[in-house]
């Protein structure tokens, strides 16, 4: 069968941005393949080389695709693909991933599977590192949307089916790319976040055709003015969504098995912990844990992601206390917001927060629309829906 080596620009974002918690993908390419009886299909080829890459800490890998040379992008549904490298990746080393029925009936107007049009195709192929949590029960402290009005009446979920959390929050190089890929005419992006000290985000040239930028070393670090609005978009770009308030405490916490309820095979030894490490205080001992109120931990403002790996949530997901609190799925209702958008939940502390305000259950309540330096977050993918 003869292989054809598609012309399409490859724009390997992990190259542009070392190390800012993309996944780092290598040795990209994509050929066109005739079949017998399918018509023609794309072979998208990777490599990746990251030894921690396991069945519980996967790496969520998506393709993003242009048919107008990159003024235009969607999101390349799995219900297109089938191979070893798309969805979720247990291990490193090369991958594939087969793009059926590439015709005109998956490209609106573009026929991508014609010559004429491959030298207009451009593709992403980005990888999200996240962290498996078993289905079963936990011990869950907190009241679905804090407790606030309708919702106090409610029984905490605690039994849960699996879902995947990202390892990291979301850091500027990635909403950075985000931007690119999307926010020509400005959407997305607010001029608070151009603040070097506290987010890092310089928007350049003038409308429709805005540029973004990352001020020099603030690439790893967590995006912050982010509105719930934007955080939601983001991860639509990805194919992912927030926590529920639910999983995001059991995520912390940890299930009453580690392993789940199927297996049962590894006993949780503090399922009701205070902290993602155990019940010890932030700076017990004068050993920091976290990134809180106070220059003392090390960072005045926000900290690198994963600056504190050490005292990960027992399934390994990092900054759970403290650096930002983290937008959440679920919202509340009062009587005086009845058939408004209502205030959404925002769970962890931040760098501003006090020790006690970075544990498991503490949570404060934001309109959709705010944008703080406080505020960030991280992707969830599972089959939970939001609570209201």
């Amino acid at each position: 069968m003869k292989r054809v080596l598609i012309s399409a620009a490859i724009f390997l974002l992990c190259c542009n941005f070392a190390n800012a918690k993309w996944i780092e993908i290598s040795n990209q390419k994509a050929t066109q393949e005739p079949t017998e009886l399918g018509g023609p299909r794309i072979v998208f080829e990777y490599d990746i080389n990251d030894k921690e890459i396991s069945k519980d800490c996967p790496v969520y890998v998506f393709i993003r695709y242009s048919t107008d040379s990159g003024i235009t992008w969607e999101f390349l549904s799995m219900d297109h693909l089938q191979g070893n490298g798309y969805g979720f990746v247990e291990s490193g080393g090369h991958k594939k991933i087969i793009w059926w029925g590439t015709t005109e009936t998956n490209f609106g107007e573009s026929n991508v599977a014609g010559k004429a049009d491959l030298d207009k195709l451009k593709y992403i192929i980005l990888g999200i590192k996240m962290v498996r949590v078993p289905a079963g029960e936990f011990k869950m402290k907190s009241l679905p949307g804090g407790g606030y009005d309708e919702s106090k009446d409610q029984e905490p979920d605690s039994k849960l089916p699996l879902f995947y959390i990202a390892k990291y929050e979301t850091t500027v190089a990635m909403y950075t790319e985000y931007l690119n890929n999307t926010g020509r005419e400005g959407a997305g992006w607010n001029k608070r976040m151009s603040n070097s000290n506290r987010c890092g985000i310089v928007r350049n040239g003038a409308s429709p055709s805005f540029t973004y930028s990352v001020t020099a070393g603030r690439e790893n670090y967590p995006v912050t003015y982010v509105s719930w609005y934007d955080a939601a978009a983001f991860l639509r770009w990805c194919g992912l969504r927030l926590p529920s308030e639910a999983e995001w405490e059991k995520a912390l916490r940890g299930g009453i098995y580690l392993d789940g309820d199927k297996t049962k095979h590894r006993k949780n030894p503090l399922p009701e912990r205070r902290y993602p490490w155990g019940n010890e205080s932030p700076k017990a001992n004068t050993f920091y844990r976290c990134n809180y109120d106070g220059d003392d931990d090390g960072f005045p403002y926000t900290a690198p992601v994963g600056s504190f790996s050490k005292f990960n949530s027992p399934y390994g997901v990092c900054d759970m206390a403290g650096n930002v609190a983290e937008w959440t799925l679920d919202w509340y209702s009062t009587s005086y917001h009845v058939g408004l958008d209502g205030f959404r939940m925002v769970r962890g502390g931040s760098w501003m927060a006090v020790p006690s305000a970075c544990d498991a259950v503490t949570g404060a309540t934001q309109l959709p629309l705010k944008e703080s330096s406080i505020m960030g977050f991280r992707g969830c993918y599972g089959t939970r829906q939001i609570n209201h």
